[in-house]
């Protein structure tokens, strides 16, 4: 989960926390400046030297807070995205879900599908991809995270979405017989989310008074 800027104050050193002050800041004015800021705005820089200044462990939520105060737009966002490290990735796709993009984001999360960084396929199958992917790209988000060993329980929606998917427990045992054919472990989180692909048992008939 992403830290708050309350906890974040409690958990920076002094030189840290003044550093994250200013970085809001400059966030800050520029959500009530739109299209005033030249290329590589303050709070973008910021965003990257976010590690350096606040620690590896707290990135992540640093760079979340820069984007939620500067109410980042697409064009933001798709930027810091293509232009960043993996890290800095992974901080956009978490931060998602709380800036108002609607779905004009979900490219992102497919292209981070594509890759094979753990970090990246994890953070692409959260809140905003379980609620922005259509049916066809979540299975085979479902299949990456097999593929790639990533935890199924990283999958926000699991339950929610598997129910009932018959054309995802065919996928699910075709991979599963290709696996074994080749004489490769099948992934143990395969048999959790074929297992929630059966259907939502009928309610139980009620007696009529």
């Amino acid at each position: 989960m992403l830290t708050s800027r309350k906890e974040l104050d409690d958990l920076l050193p002094g030189a840290a926390r003044a550093w994250l002050d200013e970085a809001l800041a400059e966030a800050a004015h520029a959500a009530a400046h739109p299209g005033t800021d030249h290329a590589d705005p303050p709070w973008e820089l910021r965003f990257a030297s976010a590690g350096r200044h606040c620690g590896s462990a707290h990135a992540d939520s640093v760079r979340a807070l820069l984007l939620v105060e500067a109410r980042a737009s697409l064009p933001a966002v798709t930027r810091l995205y293509h232009q960043g490290t993996a890290a800095e990735r992974r901080a956009v796709l978490r931060t998602l879900p709380l800036l108002d993009l609607g779905a004009t984001a979900l490219p992102l999360v497919e292209d981070a599908l594509r890759t094979n960084d753990t970090r990246l396929v994890a953070a692409a199958v959260g809140p905003y991809g379980a609620a922005h992917l259509d049916a066809h790209g979540w299975r085979h988000a479902v299949l990456k995270c097999l593929f790639t060993e990533v935890p199924v329980e990283a999958l926000d929606r699991l339950g929610e979405r598997a129910r009932g998917d018959a054309e995802l427990a065919r996928m699910l045992s075709d991979f599963a017989a290709e696996r074994t054919a080749a004489g490769r472990v099948v992934p143990a989180g395969l048999r959790t989310v074929l297992e929630l692909t059966a259907p939502a048992p009928a309610p139980a008939p009620t007696e009529e008074s």
